[in-house]
C-alpha cells in the first residue's frame, strides 16, 4: 500500500527538464506581461488568474498529453469560468457554490472532451472571488488561456515538440507483425475504463515500441547454439539403410546428417529420402515393399540402394553455432527445410535444429506473461 504513494521515476533527461521549466516560465511571463498591458491595472488578480500556472506545467512539460492540448486548455477554462460565475451568483453558500462549481465543471469537461485539471481551479476561483460579472470569463480567464496556448504553440514547436499534438491518426497502419491489433487496444481501454493522460495513438505507438524492444532483447541474442540438439545422431556414407532407419526410429528423428571421417557434412538423409525409394503409386503392400527396400541384400551387386550415400540429399543447408536463431525462420517457413545441421568454426557437425526446436525457442522467448489483474 505504501508504494502507491511513492512517485515513479521520470523517464526524461536533463535537457527535457530544462526545456520544460524554461518554457513554463516564458509562457507565464508573456501571458502576464500582455494581460497586464491589456487590463491596465496594477492589481494582479484582475488580469492574471492562478490556475494558469498549473496550465503552464501541462502545456510545456507534457505537451503531448490530451489534457494539455489547446482545445482542452481553452474549453476547460471557459466552461469552468462560466460555471463558477453562475454558481457565485445563484448559490449564496460559498461551500455549496464551490462544490457544485467544481463538480459540474468536470462533468462538462468530460462531455466536451476537454478534461484539463486546472479548469477545476478556475471554477473554484470564480466562486472564491465572488465573481458576479460574466466578463470575468472573457478577461482575464479566456484571454490568459489564449495567450498561454499561443506561447505554447510557438515555444514547443521551436524546441522540437509538436504542439498541438495529434491525438488520433487519420490512417493508422499497424505493423503486420504486431502481436496486437488496434481493436485489441480499444477493447483493453474499454475494459480499463479510466481516463488516461496519454492519447490513444501515443499509447499504441509506445506499446509497439516496447514490444519491438522486448522482441529484440529476447531474440536478438538468441543463437543456434542455444536451441540446437547437441551432438545429434549421425551416419556415414556407407551406413546401411537398415541401420540408419533403425537409428531414426530409436531416436524419434526424421533426419540424420551424413558425415565423413572428419565429421564434416556430406549430406543428410531424411524420412522423405527413404520413402522416395518406394513406389507409392502402387497400391497395397507398401510396408512390405519398404521393409524389403531397407533390408540388406547381402549381394555385391544389387539393383536397389544399399547404403545411405545412395539415397541421401547432397545439398544441405547448414547454420553456424553463432548464427542468430531468428535468421532460420525464412529457411523453415519458405525454404522448405525441416532440419538444419549446425556446424562449428571448423565446419564440423555440433548440433541439429528442427522446426519444433525453433518454434519452442521462439515461444519461450516471447510468450506473454499472465494477464495482470485490474484493481
Amino acid at each position: 500500500m505504501a508504494l502507491r504513494f511513492l512517485a515513479a521515476p521520470l523517464q526524461v533527461d536533463a535537457r527535457e527538464r530544462g526545456r520544460a521549466f524554461l518554457g513554463a516560465g516564458l509562457g507565464i511571463f508573456i501571458t502576464a506581461l500582455l494581460s497586464r498591458w491589456w487590463g491596465g491595472s496594477a492589481v494582479a488578480a484582475t488580469w492574471l488568474v492562478a490556475p494558469m500556472g498549473a496550465s503552464a506545467v501541462l502545456v510545456f512539460a507534457v505537451p503531448s498529453s490530451p489534457m494539455a492540448q489547446p482545445w482542452s486548455v481553452l474549453m476547460s477554462h471557459t466552461l469552468a469560468a462560466l460555471v463558477g460565475v453562475t454558481c457565485a451568483i445563484y448559490i449564496g453558500d460559498p461551500v455549496g457554490a464551490a462544490s457544485v462549481a467544481v463538480g459540474l465543471s468536470l462533468a462538462l469537461m468530460l462531455a466536451f472532451r476537454c478534461v484539463h485539471p486546472p479548469g477545476g481551479a478556475t471554477a473554484l476561483l470564480a466562486v472564491l472571488l465572488h465573481a458576479s460579472n460574466y466578463y470575468f470569463v472573457l478577461f482575464p480567464v479566456l484571454a490568459n488561456a489564449c495567450l498561454l496556448v499561443m506561447s505554447g504553440v510557438v515555444y514547443n514547436n521551436l524546441t522540437g515538440r509538436a504542439y498541438p499534438h495529434s491525438q488520433r491518426s487519420s490512417d493508422p497502419k499497424p505493423s503486420e507483425a504486431a502481436r496486437f491489433s488496434s481493436k485489441d487496444l480499444d477493447d483493453a481501454l474499454a475494459h480499463y475504463n479510466q481516463v488516461l493522460d496519454v492519447s490513444r495513438d501515443d499509447l499504441e505507438q509506445l506499446l509497439h515500441y516496447a514490444e519491438l524492444a522486448s522482441y529484440q532483447r529476447h531474440l536478438g541474442e538468441l543463437r543456434c547454439a542455444d536451441i540446437m540438439l547437441r551432438d545429434p545422431p549421425s551416419v556415414q556414407f556407407g551406413t546401411s539403410l537398415s541401420e540408419a532407419w533403425k537409428l531414426m526410429r530409436q531416436q524419434h528423428l526424421k533426419a540424420l546428417p551424413v558425415l565423413d571421417r572428419t565429421r564434416r557434412i556430406v549430406g543428410i538423409v531424411t524420412a522423405a529420402d527413404f520413402l522416395r525409394q518406394v513406389d507409392l503409386d502402387e497400391l497395397g503392400g507398401i510396408g512390405q515393399r519398404f521393409r524389403a527396400m531397407v533390408r540388406r541384400s547381402g549381394s555385391t551387386h544389387s539393383d536397389k540402394p544399399e547404403v545411405v550415400g545412395q539415397i541421401m540429399t547432397r545439398k544441405v543447408q547448414v547454420a553456424s553455432v553463432q548464427r542468430h536463431a531468428i535468421d532460420l525462420v525464412p529457411l523453415f517457413s519458405t525454404g522448405g527445410h525441416q532440419h538444419i545441421p549446425v556446424i562449428d568454426g571448423d565446419n564440423r557437425l555440433v548440433g541439429l535444429i528442427t522446426q519444433s526446436d525453433l518454434v519452442r525457442a521462439l515461444y519461450q522467448a516471447v510468450k506473454p506473461a499472465s494477464t495482470p489483474s485490474h484493481a
